[in-house]
């Protein structure tokens, strides 16, 4: 490929940016591979999809499609508000939760600023913080033979805290590791974070953790005013293609970031959707129910089989399947997985290249998965 003519008129800190990868779409393998019957377990989605309250609310929402949306999203804000607790001024609405992250990096860096965050974390804090030209300070992870492996460090991120750092990321829990933070170090760690400096808690996976002692960081908010709380509906609400999330937040944090928010930034059948979901707990209850019995298949096959993985809380795992001294590595493990109409997503990009992350499927898909890596790795 030929060198960008343009590049030198970038910002420098877009220059050095790769664009965010992500899981490869049905369509694309059935071009690339001519195959069918495909099952794709790389973005953690929900595999029941969305509320069917949900599907309703858009049908609806159409009528109006003519129109702009609320710019303000007040009937969500009010359902979220509702639903946790929160008055509307502290509520932020993005186009999924990676729009908020954005969102924050414009209003708190500078080029003369850094955020920091953990190794093995979720793509979308570098390109953030690149994107408005700031540095970044990545804190060595916790190591594999921890009972997080590759897990946040909370010391080791304490103790990286600079003159420079204006802008923390703890993902919890993790993508792509599955790790995740107890509430009592979690919050010694907010607290001991110098009130200049925003903390930014990214629950995504927030509504499938089942693990006693995992926090509600929004309930925080009252104690730390530097700490932002984001979420999104496109996990266990299964909108991910609607695109819908948001933020809590002390009110003049909400402010800002509504300063710099795009008009428009979450479309009409976005909104619909997301009030109707908050409103279906039986949905939500279906969706954890079913996940919490996926991750328990695949990490018995794992146990069972003598296979590593990094336990997990979310709706995904990362399963070992490859290391310089086998045969296969992950690579080409998930070259056949791909050949057999299985999507998966490999995280080399997070530099964890002997490691596969897999979204839970319903059973029948993690039986499939399953039953292909027991023939690929010949266990």
């Amino acid at each position: 490929m030929s060198q960008n003519k343009f590049i030198d008129l970038a910002c420098d800190g877009v220059k050095g940016l790769n664009p965010y990868q992500p899981g490869k779409p049905i369509s694309e393998l059935e071009r690339e591979y001519g195959v069918t019957d495909i099952i794709k377990l790389a973005s953690n989605e929900n595999p029941l999809g969305p509320s069917k309250k949900a599907m309703q609310a858009m049908q609806e929402a159409m009528q109006e499609i003519q129109l702009y949306p609320d710019g303000n999203g007040f009937e969500l804000k009010k359902a979220i508000a509702e639903k946790f607790g929160f008055d509307l001024n502290q509520i932020t609405l993005g186009n999924g939760s990676n729009d908020i992250l954005e969102l924050i990096a414009r209003v708190f860096l500078t080029p003369a600023d850094e955020s920091l965050f953990s190794q093995y974390s979720f793509a979308v804090y570098p390109l953030a913080t690149q994107a408005v030209g700031a540095s970044m300070n990545i804190v060595s992870a916790l190591p594999e033979d921890n009972e997080m492996p590759l897990g946040h460090d909370l010391a080791a991120m304490q103790a990286a805290i600079s003159d420079k750092t204006k802008v923390i990321f703890v993902a919890n829990p993790n993508n792509p590791t599955g790790t995740w933070l107890k509430a009592a170090d979690l919050e010694a760690f907010i607290a001991a974070v110098p009130q200049n400096i925003i903390v930014v808690v990214d629950e995504a996976y927030f509504e499938y953790v089942q693990e006693a002692g995992y926090p509600d960081c929004s309930k925080l908010i009252v104690k730390y005013p530097n700490l932002i709380v984001t979420r999104t509906f496109s996990k266990a609400h299964g909108l991910a293609g609607v695109r819908v999330g948001f933020s809590i937040s002390h009110p003049d944090i909400a402010d800002l970031l509504n300063r710099v928010r795009q008009p428009f930034n979450v479309n009409t059948m976005a909104q619909a959707a997301a009030v109707a979901s908050l409103a279906d707990d039986e949905h939500i209850a279906a969706s954890v129910a079913s996940n919490s019995a996926g991750l328990k298949q695949i990490m018995e096959f794992c146990d069972a089989k003598g296979v590593g993985y990094i336990p997990s809380v979310g709706n995904f795992i990362c399963i070992k399947v490859g290391s310089n001294n086998e045969k296969l590595g992950a690579a080409e493990i998930d070259e056949q997985l791909l050949r057999n109409g299985i999507i998966v997503r490999p995280v080399a990009n997070y530099k964890m290249p002997e490691y596969l992350r897999v979204t839970v499927g319903t059973k029948a898909e993690n039986d499939r998965l399953l039953k292909a890596l027991e023939k690929i790795m010949n266990l």
